[in-house]
């Protein structure tokens, strides 16, 4: 069984304030991902020669001082997986946050600290970030809502890089109206809104286990839809190599160098996924910019600014905590598979914890065009659980 760690890897003695105490976000307690910069606090990003080498921050994250400006309290730094480099939540040299949804299983990551501590009741607002799923994914674990915003809404300035052209910020809170005043904060409502029309794609349905699709339309309510599939063929399977190619690059453009020189003793799977990544050649990441461009093309031609996809957000519940590696990086790949989607082409999702699987939580995705954040959140309310879906 893997030991368990506090969600927070520093909590400060006196919450951090900004100058607007009656903004948007007045009141509300924060956990910030320990990727984010806050000056004056290490940064460590779940690695401890990370920390040791940047040492304290002299700059705070642009997204973390328009939560401040907001009104937000932040009450400390919470966990993550060794440079956001893992799905899981797992982090050999922390520990795995509990899972308060489901205390036998894993909570999810890499901003596990952050959906753990929503879960927990112990912040309203979680910030983590997202590259292949790492606020999807935990959210889905967790049973929380967990936003993955447009590409580009927000700066990622002031947070550790794992790959840029995918990174983004992102949020958990517990519910849609929260969810919707941190969307606020950083986004206009469109002013008008169009029909909307819904897309169940019958091939990331089928990326899920029977079981949770099965629990997940269950709780569906009754709308118009389309289900034909997101690819003629149905298959997504170039989708997820276009995507561990250009992403593995990316990282090790990112962080090979700095790795090189310190030999950071890291956990399993974290090792193995960066060596991996050392050995992506420049002629393979140039086939997979190609492949992506050609997705990014497909889904901005596939989806307009009033089409809705709906579809599970992982392909089952949350593993359970004495899971062996080799079934960990089974499951993640299979997951990785659904969540690359949104990643190739910068789409905003929102994941809902609408219904339970084995006795844990799974959540409903909604996807939409860029800049279509608002109206996913929006729009989240019609599948808004009932009390008895999450029982």
């Amino acid at each position: 069984m893997l030991p368990t760690c506090d969600p927070f890897i520093a909590r400060f003695d006196r919450p951090l304030k900004g100058q607007n105490p009656s903004g948007a976000l007045a009141g509300l307690r924060i956990g910030v991902k320990d990727g984010f910069d806050i000056t004056g606090h290490v940064t460590g990003a779940g690695c401890p020669e990370w920390g040791q080498f940047h040492g304290t921050a002299t700059t705070t994250s642009p997204v973390v001082q328009v939560l401040l400006d907001a009104g937000a309290e932040i009450i400390g730094k919470t966990q993550m997986d060794e440079l956001a480099y893992s799905l899981m939540g797992v982090n050999a040299r922390y520990g795995t946050p509990l899972n308060p949804a489901a205390q036998d299983r894993v909570p999810g990551g890499s901003s596990s600290g952050s959906a753990a501590s929503v879960a927990a009741g112990l912040v309203d607002i979680g910030l983590g970030s997202d590259t292949g799923g790492s606020v999807r994914l935990p959210a889905s674990f967790c049973g929380v809502y967990g936003w993955r915003p447009t590409h580009g809404l927000m700066s990622g300035d002031s947070l550790v890089p794992l790959a840029p052209s995918y990174d983004t910020p992102g949020f958990f809170t517990r519910d849609l109206m929260t969810m919707a005043t941190v969307a606020s904060v950083f986004q206009d409502a469109p002013a008008t809104v169009k029909p909307i029309k819904f897309w169940l794609p019958s091939d990331l349905w089928s990326l899920a286990e029977s079981g949770v699709s099965a629990a997940l339309r269950d709780a569906l309510p009754v709308v118009d839809h389309r289900s034909d599939s997101i690819l003629p063929d149905g298959d997504l399977s170039d989708w997820l190599g276009a995507f561990r190619i250009h992403q593995g690059y990316e990282i090790w453009q990112t962080l090979g160098p700095w790795i090189t020189q310190n030999q950071p003793d890291f956990g399993p799977g974290i090792r193995e996924r960066f060596e991996t990544a050392s050995r992506i050649t420049r002629r393979d990441f140039d086939h997979a910019v190609e492949k992506r461009c050609a997705i990014r093309e497909h889904l901005e031609k596939a989806i307009d600014p009033a089409t809705v996809l709906v579809f599970p957000t992982s392909p089952g519940a949350a593993p359970l905590r004495s899971t062996q590696q080799s079934d960990l990086e089974l499951f993640r790949n299979a997951a990785l598979t659904m969540l690359c989607v949104a990643g190739h082409a910068g789409l905003p999702q929102i994941s809902i914890p609408l219904a339970t699987y084995t006795g844990a939580p799974v959540g409903l995705s909604l996807a939409g065009a860029r800049g279509a954040d608002h109206l996913l959140i929006n729009t989240a309310q019609i599948f808004e659980p009932k009390p008895q879906d999450r029982a």
